[in-house]
């Protein structure tokens, strides 16, 4: 996954995904479990391709499901966040 490679565009790509999940009417609950799911996917089938990535990995390795949620909904507003930069 080429995009991976880059925390930029990862990041840039997820904040467009998250907009678009809005502006069709998607709850933030709903976005919140989609992001869990593909956390759970990335950590289980997908090598950290930079340090960012990395210390997520590792984060999403040793917490609990309440903490990946959290997680999830820090991710959310961090790629949020930039998109308004």
């Amino acid at each position: 996954m080429a995009l991976l490679e880059n925390w930029e565009r990862w990041t840039s790509f997820l904040g467009e995904q998250v907009n678009e999940a809005q502006e069709k009417g998607m709850s933030k609950r709903m976005i919140e479990k989609s992001a869990v799911q593909i956390g759970d996917y990335l950590a289980k089938n997908v090598d950290p391709k930079n340090e960012q990535e990395r210390v997520l990995s590792d984060l999403w390795g040793v917490a609990s499901d309440d903490e990946k949620h959290a997680l999830a909904n820090c991710i959310i507003k961090l790629v949020q966040n930039h998109r308004m930069q």
